[in-house]
Parts: C-alpha cells; sequence; structure tokens
C-alpha cells in the first residue's frame, strides 16, 4: 500500500479532480466511507452521543457532511456539530456543504456547553493535511478539548488526527479514518503513536494516479503482500527442497546469537542449517537445538544456499578479515548483522552481483553511513534509500517501524512490532528468520525479506499480549511464530 506526503496527496486531489471527479463528490464520498466506519464499529448509532468539531478547510467540510450523512441516516440520541470557525469564512466545497448542513437542521454550536461532555463519540474534522507549523488559537484550544474535555468519548480522527506534527499538540485518536492512502505522518514515527488504528478507505481517486511517479514508492507492508510464500507446500517436498542455511558467528562466549539465529531459521522453515563457530561453541549450539549441524567458523561454506554472518561474531580481526572476504568474493545471497556490520563500516563495500542483505540498529546504521545516531533516527527514510542505492543493498534498518530499502530506490515501513522486542537476541532471531525465509524463495528474495520482518514484529506483539512487555524475551518470539504465520495464510 502507498504512503504519501501530504503534498503527494495534494497532487493526487488535484489531478483527480483534473480526471473529472468533482471535489464536492470525492467530500460525499469520504463522509460515507467514514459513516460506513462508524456502522461497522459502534452500532447502533441512534444510541450514541455525537459531537463533531470542524473546521473551516476541506477537513471540516469532511465532517459537515458526516454529520449530515448520520443525521438522515441514524438519527443519533444527539448530535451537535461544534465550529472552530465563522461559516462565512468557510470556503469552496467546504462552503456549500455548510449550507446543506443547515437545511437539515442538525444542532451547530461554537462553545462546546456542558451538556456536550456527556458525549460517547467525538469526530475529529478540525485540520487535515494541509497545516503547516504548530497549532496556535481557537485550534489549539479545540484540541486539548477533544483530547481531554469528553471523559466518556472515543475520538475518531477525520483523515487525520488535528495537528499531527513532530513539533506541536495533536489530537489523541481512537480511530483515524484516511482517505485513498496512508499518509507518511501517520505511519512513522513518532507522530504514528496518535492515530490510534489506522484504518484506509477509497473515496474515487483512480488507483493509476498512485503509479505514476517514482517518488511515490514508498509503502506500508500488508499480510496480503506476504501470503504466497506460505501456500501449502508440495506432497513430495524434502529438507532439499527448502534450503540450506550456514550461519557464521558465535565467537567464544557468544555462541548463544548464533545458535539463535540458526534455530530461527529452522524454525522458519529452512530444510537444513548449520552453524559456523568456534569449537568452544558448538555445545552451546547443540544444547539449543539438537536439529542444527556444526562446523568450524573458517571453513569453506560449500554447498550452502544462504549465508548469514555476524550474530556473535566478534570484532577479532581474524573474524572481520572473514565477513569483509566472503562479503566480497561469495555468490551466495547474504544476511549481515550485528559484528559482520561492524566488520563493513569504514570500508568501500559494494553489493554489485549477489543478493546482500543489511540488518543495523540504528547505531551500526551510524557507523556504515558515517554519520549520528541522531542523524539517522532524524531521518530514517532517506537514509535508508540514499544508503541501499548508493551501496546496491536490500538495507533493513531496525527500530520502531522498521525501514526496508531496496537497491532501485523503493522504500517500505513495516507496521508491526513492539517495545517488548528490546531484548538481548531479538536481532539475531530476525537475522535467522530472514536467512530461512531467503532459502526457501531465491526467486522472490525481496518479498521474503518483507514478510521476515513482518512475521518478526507480528511475533513480538502476540508474545508480549500473552507475557507482557517486560517478560518477552528472545527465543519467545519462535514460539509465537507459528501464530503469525497463520495470519498471512488466513
Amino acid at each position: 500500500m502507498k504512503v504519501l506526503t501530504p503534498q503527494q496527496m495534494r497532487d493526487i486531489d488535484r489531478r483527480t479532480i483534473e480526471a473529472g471527479i468533482p471535489g464536492l463528490i470525492l467530500m460525499e464520498n469520504a463522509g460515507c466511507r467514514f459513516v460506513e466506519f462508524l456502522e461497522s464499529r459502534y452500532a447502533p448509532l441512534s444510541a450514541h452521543r455525537i459531537v463533531i468539531v470542524c473546521g473551516k478547510g476541506n477537513n471540516g467540510g469532511d465532517g459537515l457532511v458526516i454529520a449530515r450523512q448520520l443525521h438522515t441516516r441514524h438519527r443519533p440520541a444527539s448530535l451537535d456539530v461544534v465550529l472552530a470557525a465563522p461559516p462565512e469564512e468557510f470556503t469552496g466545497n467546504a462552503l456549500e456543504n455548510w449550507r446543506m448542513l443547515q437545511a437539515s437542521g442538525v444542532s451547530v454550536a461554537w462553545d462546546i456547553a456542558p451538556r456536550l461532555r456527556a458525549a460517547t463519540l467525538i469526530i475529529d474534522a478540525l485540520l487535515g493535511t494541509g497545516l503547516a507549523g504548530p497549532v496556535r488559537g481557537r485550534a489549539s484550544e479545540l484540541i486539548r478539548e477533544m483530547n481531554e474535555g469528553f471523559p466518556g468519548a472515543e475520538v475518531i480522527a477525520v483523515d487525520v488526527p488535528s495537528g499531527l506534527s513532530e513539533d506541536g499538540e495533536s489530537v489523541r485518536a481512537r480511530h483515524t479514518v484516511t482517505f485513498t492512502a496512508p499518509k507518511t505522518a501517520q505511519v512513522l514515527p513518532p507522530t504514528c503513536d496518535r492515530v490510534g488504528e489506522l484504518h484506509v478507505v477509497p473515496i474515487g481517486t483512480p488507483p493509476a494516479l498512485l503509479d505514476q511517479d517514482k517518488e511515490l514508492w514508498l509503502e506500508l507492508i500488508e499480510p496480503a503482500m506476504l501470503s504466497r510464500l506460505f501456500a501449502p507446500r508440495a506432497r513430495g517436498a524434502h529438507k532439499g527442497s527448502y534450503g540450506h542455511v550456514l550461519v557464521i558467528g558465535g565467537a567464544p562466549g557468544k555462541g548463544g546469537a548464533a545458535a539463535m539465529s540458526g534455530l530461527s531459521a529452522l524454525k522458519m522453515g529452512a530444510g537444513l542449517v548449520t552453524v559456523a563457530t568456534s569449537e568452544e561453541e558448538r555445545r552451546t549450539v547443540t544444547a539449543l537445538a539438537p536439529e542444527l549441524m556444526t562446523q568450524a567458523i573458517g571453513d569453506d561454506p560449500g554447498a550452502k544456499d544462504v549465508l548469514a554472518i555476524g550474530p556473535g561474531l566478534g570484532r577479532e580481526p581474524e573474524m572481520a578479515a572473514i565477513a569483509q572476504r566472503l562479503f566480497a568474493q561469495s555468490a551466495l545471497p547474504m544476511v549481515i548483522d550485528a559484528d559482520g556490520l561492524n566488520a563493513l563500516a569504514g570500508t568501500a563495500f559494494q553489493g554489485l552481483g549477489p543478493f546482500r542483505v543489511l540488518t543495523p540498529h540504528p547505531g551500526e546504521m551510524a557507523r556504515l553511513a558515517g554519520c549520528t545516531t541522531t542523524d539517522v533516527q532524524a531521518d530514517r527514510v532517506g537514509i535508508a534509500r540514499r544508503f541501499a542505492t548508493a551501496r546496491r543493498v536490500t538495507l533493513v534498518l531496525k527500530g520502531q517501524r522498521t525501514i526496508i530499502a531496496t537497491p532501485d530506490g523503493r522504500v517500505f515501513i513495516n507496521p508491526t512490532g513492539t517495545p517488548a522486542m528490546a531484548t538481548a537476541g531479538a536481532g539475531d532471531i530476525l537475522t535467522g528468520l530472514i536467512a530461512g525465509l531467503v532459502a526457501q524463495w531465491p526467486d522472490r528474495r525481496h518479498q521474503a525479506v518483507l514478510a521476515a520482518v513482518w512475521l518478526h514484529g507480528r511475533a513480538g506483539e502476540l508474545a508480549a499480549t500473552a507475557a507482557t512487555e517486560q517478560s518477552v524475551i528472545a527465543t519467545d518470539l519462535l514460539s509465537y511464530l507459528p501464530s503469525a504465520i497463520r495470519e498471512l495464510q488466513a
């Protein structure tokens, strides 16, 4: 699903109108889709006390349509529209919808009277995507009212929570019903935390408009993109059908990291997994999973299908040399994490030819890109895209809303994950999941990376629900991996 900046959304709306769909019709469609959402979540609407807060622009115009449709179709227990500006300041389609609302007899107010405090639903139609800078004046007061003044109500935002920006106060919505496509502020931190549950609905925008510009290659990962990887297996399949992963890591004292990656590749469905580790750590590996095979860390990879380099590799010069040599010379697909990334940092590596996946956290990304962690966090999408295209790698930039950037400039945002995954070894699990799925799908490697990242985050969410955010450990993710996979098979 495409993710749009506010400017991209405005351009698409303009092109839609130029294509022959009037703005008034788009606004009517938006109101209709919003009311349909309310019907699906809050029926019967006739039992609710509803307050709709409307601004003077297009977002307010959507709110006026919603008010009219609620009044004519459902007759709520009470329905009040609170205006942020006098009607004479309304323009364009908002003004036309104000005239139609007046004819319907819906109650309209300027102040929030005490009786409105008993509302059960608050519809935020105050400000849309055209906001520039922090909110001030009456709009700021109404945002505070929506957040604090209705103790028994849920807030549902129209298109975008009013005031949504990194440097200002905004509505904290329980749900946001957005139109045509998600917006960047709705899916990227820190503002995504104020959106609540996001719902995307169509309002008549021609789908072809979303594919016209290369700069629109920013997408939200959806389960429907991944389900083909989890169709039933062929009845005559055998372990050789699903690839052989080699995990290279496990320096003395760090065998657990390599073992977890190997076990993750097995649980993800790889047919065979070998862990190349130090002699001292081989017992650690086989104790965690006797299904794992082992070999010496410096041995030739041999007839493997995917390499996973870095979990517990250590920073000794000979270990770094192994990672650098394999990255430059091996024709096998490769997932590089942890100390494998540290071995590459500061070198002029290029991923030309063989498939290369790098999975840094922000600190590792800063070392790879030669900048600070603050720089990385300030522009995660931009840094990931530039690095992936310049170095010809697939980059998985971990963190809240993990970013996946590809060598051709596409960027994907992963919506799954939880703070419960801020625990030792969670990255090693991800490395194994990616390697295990890439081994099974040599012709769909890119899709396999997206699926592994989505499943990693979803398994974390399920684990946190069962065990609390504080009690999840890395191997718990593997216990909930089957449930996450079933969601993709549904």
